[in-house]
């Protein structure tokens, strides 16, 4: 397939007038519409018509499993803090959740991402009485819409020593399976885990004799209670728990590290462990705002994800943008372009751990992941200033277009995968029932 009249987004410049060709799963060829034309006379066609075409975005920490929570009235006092959100809200629901639920949970969180122009998630499950089964659930509606995602469960012990045994058992071999290819080259498996203030020493010894060095996915210090609980336990602060217990390494995202000192920091530079910045949950849950400064100045590499907020990874950058200022009461603290690579090729790095061709980048070679936006600039749009016009023109409403892989699952704004009336239907029923048992 041919995609002509496009102006073209690289990872260097800007492309007016461009084109290019994919071929399988894989961009092969990139230039201007012109020169493709004539190379490539009998290829297919896809007239983007002078809109934006730009990689897809990339999601680097999920929760598909929430999404029957907007809307839902707690049947308790509303939490005053993190630790009563957790008990009073997501573990009533994720209790409550059987394996349909669980599926379409999901589809109603990938038509989001479709929508909006996201086209690899990495996400963190939990269904403490459906747990056998949920993964391979999960990736089986990842694999109608035809997205990109890596999956994981969380293993806790809140729920008893054979929950425990479970997760790590979901996760094991859903990794297996995954490797194995039963889920083809869109569907890929890491560890994981809830939080420390969760995971007692005997089940992380469990976990990382289970993961044989596969790397996990946990969150880090998200609430000042994770602190507490694991000083607690150990008299050690988060960070140099897990270290200690073989948690982290190159191959481990840590979301959120939002209480977390400059030790830790080096810690995680050190073990070169990915972290994964939330702010619009954060901010939702008051737990406070990581210091995404400290941590860059550091070297460490960090990601962007949305913690189960709506899968439009525009609004995101600029939560991130913004809320860093605010904070640190200086209007030059992540600026533009520092924000939209932490969301493109930081988050790109972390995406390869699971999936080995290039991502995120319009490349020969790389990925055919491609979204198209209706967006018309109202002033100059070059490759210096591009990071502004994400920030403060573009979201994910303007996505007219996404392909993943070289499949198209949406064109002119309509779902081509996935029937979206049918699913969000059967959602609210669900939801529903859901309800109900809570």
């Amino acid at each position: 397939m041919l995609i002509i009249n496009g102006t073209l987004v690289t990872e260097s410049d800007i492309i007016p007038d461009g084109a290019l060709l994919i071929e399988g799963d894989r961009i092969a060829d990139l230039g201007s519409t012109k020169e493709l034309l004539a190379k490539y006379p009998g290829e297919e066609r896809l007239d983007a018509q002078g809109m934006l075409v730009m990689p897809g975005l990339i999601c680097a920490h999920t929760h598909f499993y929430g999404a029957f929570a907007r809307g839902m009235a707690l049947k308790t006092e509303p939490p005053t803090n993190f630790p009563e959100i957790l008990e009073r809200l997501w573990w009533r629901l994720d209790k409550a959740l059987t394996l349909e639920d669980v599926r379409y949970s999901a589809l109603v969180c990938l038509v989001d991402a479709i929508r909006h122009g996201t086209t690899t998630l990495i996400d963190h499950h939990a269904s403490p009485n459906a747990i056998e089964g949920s993964l391979e659930t999960i990736a089986s509606a990842v694999q109608e819409a035809g997205l990109r995602a890596c999956l994981c469960y969380e293993v806790s012990d809140r729920d008893g020593e054979e929950k425990a045994a479970q997760g790590l058992k979901e996760n094991r071999e859903f990794i297996g399976a995954a490797r194995e290819g039963k889920f083809g080259p869109l569907i890929a498996g890491t560890f994981g885990l809830h939080a420390s203030l969760t995971l007692s020493d005997a089940t992380l010894k469990k976990a990382v004799e289970t993961a044989e060095g596969v790397g996990f996915h946990i969150h880090v210090a998200e609430d000042k209670a994770d602190v507490r609980d694991s000083l607690k336990k150990s008299g050690l602060r988060v960070v140099e728990r897990l270290n200690k217990m073989g948690i982290l390494g190159e191959r481990t995202i840590a979301a959120h590290c939002v209480h977390i000192d400059a030790y830790e920091m080096d810690i995680l530079r050190d073990t070169r462990t990915k972290v994964v910045h939330n702010p619009r949950s954060n901010m939702n849950n008051a737990v406070g705002a990581a210091d995404l400064p400290g941590m860059l100045r550091r070297h460490i590499e960090v990601g962007l994800g949305n913690d189960g907020f709506s899968n439009n990874m525009f609004p995101e950058m600029k939560t991130a943008y913004l809320i860093h200022k605010h904070v640190q009461g200086d209007p030059q603290a992540m600026p533009a372009d520092e924000v939209v690579k932490i969301a493109t090729r930081n988050n790109a790095r972390i995406a390869k751990l699971f999936f080995p061709g290039s991502l995120g980048e319009l490349s020969i070679g790389a990925y055919a992941d491609i979204i198209l936006l209706r967006y018309l600039p109202p002033t100059p749009l070059r490759g210096e200033n591009l990071p502004w016009h994400i920030i403060f023109g573009m979201d994910g409403s303007q996505v007219d277009t996404t392909i993943v892989g070289g499949q198209v699952l949406m064109r002119g704004w309509r779902l081509v995968t996935l029937d979206e009336e049918a699913i969000f239907a059967r959602a609210q029923e669900l939801a529903r029932d859901l309800w109900v048992r809570l």
